[in-house]
């Protein structure tokens, strides 16, 4: 990936007769295209004629990067595959192994992918949070930090219309922009997994029924009979029994909407 291209620099703008805005709308960037065509071979030589020398000094190092681009995507971040934190060598159902791998993803995509973005634009939060020498060079796993990912998305989430990107009379004017209301989105989604959800009260333990469950084991043990410790009769176990069932059905629903947040989320969630 290039950070300087020799297009943008300044003996660009100088070979071309003019210069290259920095930012603009469509029709302001149509407008400088137009003018600067109207000096063709100066614009060909700035514009194509550089590019292509910079292709060919660059040839040897584009290779290498090309190289070790490969070797991080294929065996450190994996970017073809979907993983999760599950304890290896042990059995789950798909259900479980695809709300994880999803979310740990998420997790993934915020402390991983949104806090290089976020050092990578901000020439502050490159000081703040830098990536060690000796990680870039042996590709010893992933740089992570949760707190530039998060930087990065409060930035973003604050993002609105203004005057520069719309006209006055848009009703749009100073709402928030599809960026900021993605990030927001992420940010809710990431703070659940990682926050809310493991603090869920355990249904099993919540709801009485391991106690209820030992109390009766340990009843019929002292009697001599087989583990028999609910029938028909026993009102008070169906009872603590169903508010059991009630809980789990509730994280599971919990689950369920957050996963389809995700989902819809997922166009939004690109560097």
């Amino acid at each position: 990936m290039k950070y300087r291209y020799w297009s943008c620099s300044k003996f660009a703008d100088w070979l071309r007769g003019t210069p290259k805005i920095l930012a603009g709308t469509e029709e302001e960037w149509k407008a400088w295209e137009k003018l600067a065509k109207a000096k063709k071979i100066r614009y060909w030589l700035a514009e194509e004629g550089l590019d292509f020398l910079e292709n060919v000094v660059y040839s040897p190092l584009t290779f290498m990067n090309n190289v070790h681009h490969y070797f991080h995507n294929r065996w450190i971040s994996k970017t073809h595959a979907l993983t999760s934190n599950l304890k290896r060598g042990k059995y789950y159902e798909f259900e479980t192994c695809l709300l994880h791998s999803l979310f740990d993803e998420l997790v993934n995509f915020v402390e991983i992918e949104q806090a290089c973005h976020s050092i990578a634009c901000s020439e502050e939060e490159r000081r703040k949070y830098h990536t060690p020498w000796y990680r870039k060079i042996f590709c010893l796993g992933q740089w992570r930090c949760p707190e530039a990912g998060l930087s990065y998305l409060e930035w973003a989430s604050q993002l609105k219309y203004d005057a520069d990107a719309i006209s006055n009379e848009d009703p749009r004017l100073g709402q928030p922009t599809p960026q900021a209301l993605a990030a927001q989105q992420t940010i809710r989604l990431y703070k659940w997994w990682k926050e809310i959800r493991p603090k869920r009260p355990d249904p099993f333990v919540a709801s009485g029924w391991g106690d209820y469950h030992e109390k009766k084991c340990r009843e019929a043990e002292a009697q001599g009979d087989s583990v028999s410790w609910i029938n028909s009769n026993d009102t008070e176990g169906h009872e603590i029994l169903e508010t059991c069932h009630k809980l789990e059905q509730e994280q599971e629903d919990e689950d369920t909407e957050m996963l389809i947040c995700l989902v819809k989320l997922r166009s939004h969630l690109w560097t």
